[in-house]
């Protein structure tokens, strides 16, 4: 029996779903309640909310946990006590690659849709992958989590504190890399080290597939894809979700897909049909509006969707309420934070409303960098014409009176405001 720490994680309910597919007793616990914990308790697993030592099974013989989770945490100190094997997530799915012919999407941006391209495409194709993704895609059934009974394994490879250093993939894909996550490697240069040490996994006989211009270093074969390559025209022509970007992440699909011998009909047919997933420009019809959820919360995936909104209507008037995630990321980014701000508002869309800073616990620095790094500053320095500032979002349903298209983005709570919308004024609710 296996016992998930942090089990409402997009990542750890996704192996969490891996097991109870398997047949195994799954018992986990969170600090609230969330859909994907009401889906896991459907499903079969047993859910505490609030972290005790009694939660865990006498019987359990392995804890796997949120790379979130701190040592000081009940169940971490009982597991460590019990002699329990005690995994992180990346781990878990690590040595979970080892044991399949494991396909990995990495990169700063892109990778759930990467992946979800990909996996679709294998699918249709009857390839039968078990498929790991960092969003709840429509076509699993609002999961992140599809079982197969193949050989092949699709996951989403984080860099996140290195956690794609623990995976093992005979093919890769890398759609980008960008400065991010710069608490952890400190610049751009060791974030770079790590995306070299990961492609380095690829053995010989496999497969790399990544954005020209990166020109990581490894052994395996090696692809190179941009939007001047001879196959994106014929992608363009039927993708079915808008932008630039998503015209790279089909292009990186199809090049995967093509190396397996999956044919051009059943992979056009795939990049026509998706549509999105959850929170990836994932759109809703309001009536007298359309509302917009996307998870951009890095300058480039920003630019990206703003782009794809005036892209998709270009007559209409569009604001994007945003919520930046993290102090931290928010300092190491500001100036790019700015300038795509000021780039975007009277090219792309009308207006920006700036929500407070979603204020990771445990991650985030002192009361100067709240103060000088915070949602109020970076409005100030964009201009009070193109952006204001909004506090938690009170009243924002008439704050967003009078444009056809609102974009809710951002990594945080601010989908929790996207919700309460849409139980108020969607025309099927």
């Amino acid at each position: 029996m296996k016992y998930f720490l942090g089990i409402g994680g997009i990542g750890v309910s996704a192996l969490a779903r891996f097991y109870l597919s398997q047949g195994e007793k799954v018992v986990g616990s969170d600090s609230c309640d969330s859909e994907i914990i009401q889906d896991l308790k459907k499903e079969g697993a047993v859910i505490y909310l609030g972290h005790d030592a009694q939660n865990i099974p006498v019987e359990c013989n392995e804890l796997i946990y949120t790379p979130a989770a701190k040592d000081d945490n009940p169940e971490m100190i009982e597991a460590r006590k019990r002699g329990l094997e005690v995994l992180s997530y990346p781990q878990a799915l690590g040595r979970l690659s080892q044991r399949y012919k494991t396909i990995a999407i990495a990169g700063t941006h892109g990778k759930s849709t990467t992946t979800a391209m990909l996996g679709l495409m294998m699918v249709e194709a009857g390839m039968d992958p078990t498929i790991i993704v960092g969003t709840k895609i429509k076509e699993f059934g609002n999961s992140n989590f599809r079982a197969g009974n193949s050989e092949y394994l699709v996951i989403e490879a984080c860099e996140h504190e290195g956690s794609f250093l623990n995976y093992h993939p005979q093919i890769a894909i890398v759609t980008n890399v960008e400065a991010d996550h710069l608490d952890y490697y400190g610049d751009i240069d060791n974030l770079r080290k790590a995306f070299l040490e990961f492609v380095s996994h690829i053995p010989a006989d496999g497969l790399l597939v990544e954005k020209k211009g990166i020109e990581l270093l490894c052994g395996c074969k090696k692809q190179t894809f941009s939007l001047f390559d001879e196959e994106v025209d014929k992608i363009r022509e039927v993708i079915g979700v808008p932008g630039d970007h998503n015209l790279l992440n089909g292009l990186a699909a199809y090049r995967v897909g093509r190396y397996l011998g999956i044919d051009d009909e059943t992979m056009l047919k795939v990049l026509n049909s998706y549509t999105g997933s959850w929170r990836r420009f994932d759109v809703t019809d309001m009536g007298s509006y359309v509302l917009i959820d996307d998870y951009a919360h890095h300058p480039t995936e920003i630019r990206a969707t703003l782009l794809a909104a005036k892209e998709k209507y270009p007559d209409k008037r569009i604001c994007c309420v945003y919520q930046p995630h993290q102090y931290q990321r928010t300092k190491f980014l500001f100036s790019d934070f700015i300038q795509v701000f000021k780039e975007c508002v009277g090219r792309d869309i009308n207006k920006i409303f700036m929500l407070d800073v979603y204020d990771v616990v445990g991650r985030e620095g002192d009361d100067d960098m709240r103060k000088n790094y915070g949602s109020e500053r970076l409005c100030q320095e964009v201009g009070s014409e193109a952006c204001s500032y909004i506090g938690k979002g009170e009243g924002l349903e008439e704050i967003i009176l009078g444009y056809d298209v609102v974009i809710m983005m951002g990594a945080g709570n601010v989908y929790d405001l996207s919700q309460r919308l849409k139980a108020k004024n969607c025309p099927c609710s």
